[in-house]
C-alpha cells in the first residue's frame, strides 16, 4: 500500500554537498557569461597605477553592487581602450574628455568623478624644480614629455595653447616623447630626461601626497582652466542597457557605501555624479582649434 511505501532520502555528506554546489554555481556562472551578463569595465592610463589593493577593491565593489561578474580591462593607451569601447567589447570605460568629444556621436556619459567636490580638474605644465620658466614661451626648444596623444591634460591642452599662437608641438619643441602614463611624465621631468611636461593635475596632486620626494623635484609652471574630469562612458547605443544602468547606479552609490568609500579613499575622489555632456564643451573647442591649424 502507498502509506507503507518506504521512501529513500538522499543525504549527501559534506564533501559531496560542496562538490555538487560548486558544480551548480559553475553552471550558473557559465550561463551568465554565455548570456553576456559579465560586465567589462575598461581602465585607461588616467588610472593612477596598477595597485593590486585598489583594483581588487574596485572590482569587489562593482561586482557586489551590480550583482554581476565584473572584469576590469586595462590597456596601455587611451586608443586601445577607446577602440574596445567603440567596438562594443566593453560595457563601459573610464576614459578621458578628449576621446569623449572625438567620438561624441558614438559615446554617452555614464558618470563623472568628483574631485574636491567638483567634476573638474586642470592640466599642469611642469618643469624641473628651480628652473626659471614663467610662460610657455620659455619652453621653446625643450624636449617635452606628453602622456598620450589622446589625452586632454597630457596633450590636447598644451597643443591648443600652442595652436593659439599658430604653432604645432613639433614646431615649438625640439623633441616630444609620449610616456603613456601621467606618472611617467612626472618621472621624466623629475629625472631630467625631459625639460618640461604636460600632466594631469589630479595625478600630480595625488602623487604629491603619496610620493612627495618625486614631485618635489618638479614645479608647476602653469595650471589650465578647470575642465571636465576624465569620465566613465559607454556606447550611446548601449546607454539604456541593463549592464550600463547597473554600472551607473553602482558608481553613483559609491560614496554612500562603506566598500565604495574605501575605493574613493584610495583614489582620493569624493564620488561620482551624473553630468551633462556640455561639461566637456571647452575640451571640444580645444580639439577644433588644433584641427583648424592642421587643415
Amino acid at each position: 500500500m502507498t502509506g507503507n511505501k518506504k521512501v529513500t532520502v538522499f543525504r549527501p555528506d559534506r564533501r559531496t554537498f560542496i562538490r555538487l554546489t560548486s558544480s551548480v554555481i559553475g553552471l550558473v556562472s557559465a550561463e551568465a557569461r554565455a548570456s553576456g551578463q559579465v560586465l567589462k569595465f575598461g581602465l585607461t592610463p588616467v588610472f593612477l597605477n596598477n595597485d593590486i589593493e585598489l583594483l581588487g577593491k574596485l572590482k569587489d565593489y562593482l561586482s557586489r553592487q551590480t550583482g554581476r561578474e565584473v572584469q576590469l580591462v586595462q590597456r596601455r593607451t587611451y586608443e586601445e581602450i577607446t577602440s574596445l569601447l567603440l567596438s562594443g567589447q566593453l560595457t563601459s570605460a573610464w576614459i578621458c574628455g578628449y576621446p569623449l568629444v572625438q567620438y561624441a556621436e558614438q559615446l554617452s556619459l555614464v558618470a563623472v568623478p568628483l574631485w574636491h567636490g567638483e567634476p573638474l580638474y586642470s592640466s599642469y605644465l611642469i618643469v624641473p624644480k628651480g628652473r626659471a620658466a614663467a610662460d610657455i614661451a620659455d619652453l621653446n626648444g625643450d624636449l617635452h614629455a606628453f602622456s598620450d596623444p589622446n589625452s586632454n591634460s597630457g596633450y590636447l591642452v598644451t597643443a591648443a595653447l600652442l595652436a593659439e599662437r599658430r604653432l604645432r608641438p613639433e614646431q615649438f619643441f625640439r623633441q616630444t616623447i609620449f610616456t603613456y602614463s601621467h606618472r611617467n611624465v612626472v618621472r621624466a621631468v623629475a629625472s631630467g630626461l625631459a625639460q618640461s611636461g604636460s600632466v594631469d593635475g589630479y595625478v600630480w596632486e595625488v602623487m604629491a601626497s603619496i610620493e612627495p620626494e618625486l614631485t618635489a623635484k618638479t614645479a608647476v609652471m602653469r595650471k589650465s582652466e578647470l575642465l571636465g574630469f576624465p569620465p566613465v562612458a559607454c556606447l550611446a547605443s548601449h546607454a539604456e542597457s541593463e549592464g550600463v544602468l547597473l554600472i551607473r547606479q553602482a558608481l553613483l552609490a559609491m560614496r554612500g557605501d562603506p566598500g565604495g568609500q574605501e575605493v574613493l579613499k584610495l583614489l582620493r575622489l569624493d564620488g561620482f555624479a551624473e553630468e551633462p555632456l556640455q561639461l566637456f564643451s571647452p575640451i571640444a573647442e580645444k580639439m577644433r582649434l588644433i584641427r583648424g591649424l592642421t587643415q
